[in-house]
């Protein structure tokens, strides 16, 4: 079937109509080119497929920068010119707030896109493993793929990497970092891991960067044991004196989760400090941070200035995680409060709270839906202005419901999903008005979008 392409989906796939107006989504092209498409399913009217021949290519086309693109994944949209990129996305949040919250969109600002589109991130995983995903080419010649690697999982391919020389998504000391480790890995003669058997010594390895220039390496080992441990970490500093702290988790589970293991601190202290707007943030092993800590900036000045603070506002900061939009408006508002699920996340804020001298936020620890009752804002004062930043889930009803009863004069909701905020926008209509929204590019290259509303109480 004759496909042209015409916009990006959820998970970074294209979609498109045929002659006959058959919707199909394909990963791998992009809007504006023409293809033939091989249709591997069928759903509900909609089709989906892969590409087997194209027959325009779109003038938004570009060469991928980096060498891995056809394989890894994990930028879908490196050959699209970025300014497509940001049309597109902002298109995808428009169609949202149209068909899902059925407001009217011209109080849309343009997509806020980022300067730096290459090396934006602040962390990234790296597994180990002794099998490396091949190519079409390599399987029909028939080649081995017994290898030890050190890069990205293919996705659907648990026991097989992409053994990746250069990541054009984070700078700093990552590269060579990782670089580095394999060869002393190969030379200390030390065994990969086999996900299939589970068995082999080095497992994971995550590279946390910051704007202050500290570098964190966190070590994951699939078994415990000290002699090879403590030369190969002392191989590695001495290779980068440079690097700041150094830590490790000894992973024996069947996955390969490593933020519920125990942390132990190999060299130095543990933590970095990353820098946002005019605050410090120390960001442990186990943190949550915002990965694009530069564009993290511009969606919080972003939030700030939707909230229209004058240093006389109660607010309501939910799910706060380690605090970072909470303390960023804190010095514009009377209080903050600040509710967050994940325990371990408040511990950070009220650290990240006492180092930066901030005195005028509350942080409580549970699930939202249950902290926020009427006892609650009895005890807290009712809200002037309230942040909302939930996980892509969106709010969860019980949420929704109580902020129609609360009653707050201004809600910015900063989304990471246009379409759950585009339904609470929907739920929380009948009390508000959607005043300003502006989409933020977090992620070049990829499908996600960040977008910031501001509602009114009407």
């Amino acid at each position: 079937m004759n496909v042209q392409f015409t916009g990006i989906a959820d998970k970074g796939k294209v979609v498109g109509r045929d002659e006959d107006g058959i919707v199909t989504f394909v990963e791998g092209p992009i809007p504006g080119d023409i293809a033939d498409v091989l249709v591997f399913r069928k759903r509900k009217g909609v089709f989906q497929g892969q590409t087997i021949a194209f027959h325009h290519f779109s003038e938004d086309r570009v060469a991928p920068k980096c060498s891995h693109f056809a394989l890894c994944g994990g930028c879908k949209w490196q050959h699209m010119k970025y300014d497509a990129q940001l049309r597109h996305k902002q298109i995808v949040v428009k169609n949202a707030l149209q068909r899902i919250a059925k407001v009217d969109t011209s109080v849309m600002e343009p997509i806020l896109g980022c300067e730096e589109i290459y090396y934006y991130r602040n962390k990234l995983e790296f597994s180990f493993s002794t099998k490396r995903w091949l190519t079409s080419a390599e399987l029909n010649a028939q080649v081995s793929n017994k290898e030890n690697v050190l890069g990205f999982h293919k996705a659907g391919a648990f026991d097989k990497l992409i053994d990746i020389q250069h990541c054009y998504l984070q700078g700093g000391l990552s590269n060579e970092l990782r670089n580095r480790i394999k060869e002393i890995a190969f030379e200390q003669e030390l065994t990969f891991y086999d996900n299939r058997a589970h068995t082999g010594f080095l497992r994971q390895m995550v590279v946390r960067t910051s704007e202050l220039g500290e570098t964190m390496l966190i070590m994951g080992f699939g078994y415990d044991d000290a002699p090879l441990r403590e030369k190969f970490l002392d191989a590695i500093l001495a290779s980068f004196p440079t690097l700041t702290t150094l830590v490790y988790a000894i992973n024996t589970k069947l996955n390969d989760y490593l933020f519920d293991l125990e942390m132990v601190t190999y060299f130095g202290k543990g933590f970095v400090f990353e820098q946002l707007g005019p605050l410090k943030f120390k960001v442990g092993p186990k943190s949550f941070f915002q990965t694009n800590a530069r564009q993290g900036n511009e969606l919080y000045q972003l939030a700030k200035e939707y909230a229209g603070l004058t240093g006389t506002e109660n607010v309501y900061d939910l799910y706060t995680g380690t605090g970072s939009i909470a303390l960023f408006v804190a010095d514009s508002a009377k209080q903050v409060v600040g509710i967050e699920e994940i325990e371990p996340a408040i511990v950070d804020a009220k650290e990240n709270a006492q180092a930066n001298d901030i005195d005028n936020v509350i942080f409580y620890a549970g699930d939202v839906k249950d902290v926020l009752t009427d006892e609650f804002a009895k005890k807290h004062g009712k809200p002037d202005v309230l942040i909302t930043d939930p996980p892509r889930a969106g709010m969860h009803p019980k949420v929704v419901a109580f902020l129609l009863e609360l009653k707050a004069p201004k809600i910015v909701y900063v989304s990471c999903n246009p379409a759950t905020q585009a339904r609470d926008i929907a739920l929380l209509g009948e009390a508000y008005d959607l005043k300003r929204s502006r989409a933020v590019d977090m992620f070049p290259h990829t499908h996600h979008i960040e977008n910031v509303v501001l509602l009114e109480l009407k």
